[in-house]
């Protein structure tokens, strides 16, 4: 994993060496760096959400700027996405009856996510653009943790759960924001991003969890 993201580093950069001498500085290739918070939370088949928590992401993006107004954006970040539910699990006694509970669990994932979305752009305006995006995400995940309570107690903490999530999480990108020129070559932006978890991240067949968040975006376009 290690190497993977070392070697897409190296792809962005190398690629943003040979895309710096267009003449237009929203055309070719734009690097980011961007570090954010997270909101988010868990939507159980059986069972409830029970409020939000929250997360954090950083990594890096970039712009494939093919015509003034349009781009294509992607990159590479770490991404946790945490929330709490209300599950009602079946357990098994020492007399072999199963009887159902109710539990309060929260979800500590962690994924590494890579982007693919089109990024529409305005004209800019008092040195501002503004900008909406669509698009699809990419999640592998890379860490798994999780709390459980019962009738408000808690029970467990930080229990690795790697085993019980799915490797691969997608997702729904619909974001909105504002780039800021602060020189002739670097601006700064900020905005929000709904992704819209549309996979199970459980490997348990008899129920469904899915999981969503709100990107508050900040980042340094170079």
């Amino acid at each position: 994993m290690k190497r993977t993201f070392i070697g897409l580093l190296l792809l962005f950069f190398a690629e943003g060496v040979f895309a710096q001498d267009s003449s237009s500085s929203y055309y070719g290739f734009r690097l980011e760096l961007t570090a954010h918070p997270t909101i988010g939370w868990v939507k159980p088949e059986i069972g409830k959400s029970d409020g939000v928590a929250l997360g954090f992401s950083y990594g890096l993006m970039a712009d494939f700027n093919f015509t003034q107004n349009y781009s294509f954006a992607t990159g590479i970040t770490i991404t946790t996405i945490n929330g709490k539910s209300k599950e009602v699990l079946t357990t098994t006694g020492n007399g072999g009856t199963p009887s159902q509970m109710e539990y309060g669990l929260k979800y500590k994932l962690q994924y590494v996510e890579i982007p693919l979305a089109l990024k529409l752009k305005t004209v800019k305006i008092n040195n501002t653009r503004y900008y909406g995006q669509f698009g699809l995400s990419n999640g592998v995940n890379i860490g798994a943790k999780q709390d459980t309570e019962v009738a408000s107690k808690s029970i467990s903490k930080d229990v690795k759960i790697s085993d019980d999530i799915k490797f691969y999480r997608a997702g729904l990108i619909i974001g909105a924001g504002a780039e800021f020129d602060v020189s002739a070559n670097s601006s700064i932006t900020a905005g929000l991003t709904f992704n819209n978890g549309f996979t199970d991240i459980t490997s348990d067949k008899s129920t469904t969890v899915k999981n969503h968040y709100i990107g508050i975006n900040f980042g340094v376009f170079f």
